[in-house]
């Protein structure tokens, strides 16, 4: 028997079960989804061995991007467009490896900031040098056509209520 896209199968399956006004839908969805699992694993082949997730690197490199290096949890929340659990998650395990100090700001005792260590700037500086050279340099498409799919999504994020660019 040979191979099929199991992608486009699906969608030859939907609209053979009358399902086709969704079936483009469906397929564009699973693509999508299958695309975000295969850069993930390349993303993890970096940072595993850092002991890192994308979660973590992300906050490390937002904390590394800020003038102070470091902002209050509610800040990196927003920026990261996750919930403060997720914050609060990647922030404690951030702190038992020693990338992250937490405190409390003098003048607003309710507010907790994170700041980043050298430590931590040295482990995201190592993790930015691999996710560039193995997954942002050579995304899989040709320079035109991430650009093009970069507006695409952002359409899509768009339309679902994210604050994009125009």
């Amino acid at each position: 028997m040979s191979e099929r896209d199991p992608i486009r199968e699906a969608h030859r399956q939907w609209t053979r079960h009358g399902w086709g006004d969704a079936a483009d839908g469906m397929a564009m969805v699973t693509s999508v989804v299958r695309v975000q699992q295969l850069l993930l694993e390349r993303i993890d082949a970096v940072l595993r061995p850092l002991d890192l997730t994308f979660a973590r690197y992300e906050v490390l490199r937002l904390l590394s991007f800020s003038s102070a290096g470091g902002m209050p949890m509610t800040r990196l929340g927003s920026l990261l467009q996750v919930h403060a659990t997720s914050v609060t998650s990647a922030v404690d395990r951030l702190e038992k490896q020693g990338y992250v100090g937490r405190a409390r700001r003098d003048d607003d005792r309710r507010v907790v900031v994170a700041s980043i260590t050298e430590a931590g700037r040295e482990v995201v500086e190592t993790a930015t040098e691999g996710l560039n050279r193995d997954v942002f340099e050579r995304p899989g498409l040709a320079p035109q056509q991430v650009t093009a799919l970069t507006a695409l999504l952002g359409e899509l994020r768009a339309s679902a209520g994210d604050l994009v660019d125009g």
